[in-house]
């Protein structure tokens, strides 16, 4: 793996930003949604930070899809949505004492603060648990929210009200008050909950923040008020008034108001001594009653906080020091091998089961053909295997790669189809040729296209596409539309009554006429993620005026010429409405989904869409916190003036730029007054 992709081409480097992208957005699925993670937090994290050396080296090919800009994965259907009213933003990551240094020194410049001037921090406890909205309304717990993807999570009202450590009623807060934390379950709680578990015959679970999300996240309360679940407040949403000035000064309200703190939360004066207060808390993590997995940082000024904003998925003024990985000797007793919707086929590490800080772990991802020979693992080898946070682990070294036994061979055909199983130029990946004639790529691809971030269709769940594909009902997404045909057959099938047949064909056919993106994102054309899918829509406006522009004879240059869409998308875009089979599937598909041209769902404001270029020295803000209100305001940040720009901010010292503007009639503007117009957006 390139960390920097220091010795990467720039289509090598666009290559890699696409699986990056799709990986990254899996896992964050599998760790969200299903609560069933695959990797280590040790290992997410080193695809996230690859994905952002390679942003940084490339800023030309960020993705509109990019992990970058994700927070959580799509809230499942399961339960009622909830849109927040602030986003649950997540958190950047530092693994060392110098990238805290450089976060405090990317605050400085950023609010242009002078070398000498103190910044002060917060450090407290990073709890592995579930994230949890809490909204009051004149004192009163209104609703209780999961995080879900930042903007929509689940409503656990029910559930939450059966936590003892979350207060009912209020006195003394402000009118509206969202407060923030996590549900957690404590190590006491958990080992004797899986005892309880075990005796009765129900479900073991793998560690403390499993237990506490499928905790919460149940449709019956009394399931969760059964379990031993606890809350710790760590901040806050939308707020009607002040808490104070200070993050410490907020914190210590909300204790007063009844919420729980963490006892090690600290205010420190330096970073020399949040990272003192980090050793402290590494030091006493065993001893802690619950999990954590690193210290969070944040800058103690309110006022600074709001000036720093946010970036993407995550505040400026916060970051998560995680802490190292741990680390354990076991046996690979067999690699076997699964193959996904894409067709990729994945090895999967089956271990001898072994006690990893205090979890028992019995399987690892292999990843890919090179992982398993940069390793040199073979069945039998014994291994180390390193895990950091509550999930499967990744193998770090082969202890016994020098004994003499047969290399590993990876299949060179599709295990479930035998059909050529090849990697393309340029990719690591080994994927079965065998499209919809594959049955393993066929059920993903249902599964994928009625999950949640794509057609959503509530109660066609994975046993239930298995079984409508095992009858024959099912080979394509279209066939979905049809299973209105076959009521008469489902209702004399076991475990399906009226009421149930109902409410699916229901569910199915409220999805005609649904978002057109959503169904693109659904026939799971690669590399195509939603954010993907809205872009190209925007453009063209329906999916057979895609199809069409794509099948042209100038496909791939017209779809690359749409912002957002690159080379690697466009051609796999164009190479997927080339093929006659998938056209044919589409418009069997649009006959009886029929959905509607796309609309953007995006607020409007005057500034939506315009280009802005800051030039010249800027007296109030740094070029970094103009940008960021540009980009607030809906508008582009350029840093080149050219006849497609609306609007130059010149300060004092402006040369060539504001010459350039001035010979094109572009409107131009002072700091004051660029001041003015953020005041009133």
């Amino acid at each position: 793996m390139a960390a920097t992709g220091a010795n990467l081409t720039e289509a090598e480097a666009a290559n890699r930003l696409m699986r990056l992208a799709r990986e990254i957005a899996r896992h964050n699925q599998l760790y969200h949604d299903r609560d069933a993670p695959e990797i280590s937090d040790a290992d997410y994290d080193a695809l996230v930070r690859e994905n952002a050396a390679l942003e940084a080296r490339f800023p030309h090919l960020v993705r509109q899809d990019s992990p970058s800009a994700v927070v959580g994965a799509a809230p499942t259907s399961a339960l009622a949505k909830v849109t927040h009213a602030r986003p649950m933003l997540s958190l950047e990551n530092a693994f060392s004492p110098d990238e805290v240094h450089e976060f405090v020194r990317r605050v400085r410049r950023f609010l242009s603060l002078a070398e000498d001037e103190p910044v002060a921090l917060t450090a407290e406890p990073k709890i592995d648990g579930l994230s949890c909205s809490l909204r009051y309304e004149g004192g009163k717990l209104m609703l209780a929210a999961t995080r879900g993807d930042g903007t929509v999570g689940e409503d656990v009202t029910p559930n939450a009200r059966t936590i003892g450590d979350i207060p009912q009623q209020l006195g003394g807060a402000p009118a509206v008050l969202e407060v923030r934390g996590e549900v957690y379950m404590s190590k006491e709680d958990f080992a004797g909950l899986n005892v309880r578990q075990e005796a009765s015959g129900g479900k073991i679970f793998a560690n403390p923040r499993n237990a506490a999300a499928g905790s919460l996240r149940q449709k019956d309360p009394a399931i969760t008020a059964a379990r031993p679940l606890r809350f710790l407040v760590h901040g806050w949403g939308e707020l009607t008034e002040p808490l104070g000035s200070t993050q410490a000064e907020c914190v210590e309200r909300l204790r007063g108001l009844g919420f729980p703190v963490a006892e090690l939360f600290r205010r420190c004066e330096t970073v020399d001594e949040a990272l003192g207060h980090y050793a402290a808390i590494e030091h006493a993590r065993a001893d802690l009653p619950f999990d954590i997995d690193g210290v969070v940082y944040k800058v103690d000024r309110i006022d600074w906080q709001e000036r720093l904003g946010t970036v993407a998925r995550a505040p400026r003024w916060a970051l998560a020091h995680k802490f190292p990985a741990e680390k354990a000797e076991t046996t690979l007793e067999r690699i076997e091998i699964q193959v996904g919707r894409t067709g990729k086929l994945t090895p999967v590490g089956r271990l001898t089961p072994v006690g990893v800080g205090g979890v028992i772990v019995a399987n690892v991802t292999l990843h890919n053909r090179d992982e398993i020979a940069r390793l040199g693992l073979r069945e039998g080898d014994r291994v180390r295997i390193q895990r950091a946070g509550d999930v499967i682990p990744q193998v770090v070294e082969n202890l016994t790669r020098d004994e003499p036994r047969e290399p590993f061979r990876f299949p060179d055909h599709c295990p479930q189809c035998s059909s050529e199983a090849v990697a393309e130029e340029g990719e690591v990946d080994v994927r079965c040729t065998g499209g919809l004639i594959c049955p393993a790529q066929r059920i993903e691809r249902l599964k994928h296209f009625v999950s949640r971030g794509a057609m959503d269709i509530d109660g066609l769940g994975e046993k239930s596409i298995e079984e409508f594909a095992a009858l024959g009902w099912l080979h394509g997404p279209a066939d979905v539309f049809r299973l209105g045909e076959h009521r008469g057959e489902l209702l004399g099938r076991e475990g399906w009554k009226e009421k149930s047949v109902d409410a699916l064909l229901g569910a199915i056919d409220a999805r005609r006429g649904f978002d057109p993106a959503r169904l693109l994102f659904g026939l799971g054309i690669r590399h195509v993620g939603i954010v993907t899918a809205k872009d190209l829509l925007k453009c063209f406006g329906t999916i057979d005026a895609l199809q069409a522009a794509a099948a042209g004879e100038n496909g791939i240059a017209e779809l690359s010429s749409v912002e957002g869409v690159g080379p690697v998308v466009a051609e796999a875009v164009h190479d997927f409405f080339h093929e006659e089979h998938n056209r044919r599937e589409v418009a069997d598909l649009l006959a009886l989904a029929r959905p509607a041209a796309y609309v953007s769902q995006a607020r409007e404001t005057e500034w939506s869409g315009k280009t802005v270029v800051f030039t010249g020295s800027l007296q109030t803000m740094s070029r970094d916190e103009a940008k960021a209100q540009a980009e607030k305001l809906g508008a582009r940040a350029a840093g080149t003036v050219s006849a497609k720009t609306d609007l130059v901010v010149a300060g004092p010292g402006a040369g060539s730029k504001l010459k350039k503007a001035e010979e094109l009639g572009v409107r131009v503007i002072g700091e004051e007054e660029w001041q003015r117009i953020v005041a009133e957006a």
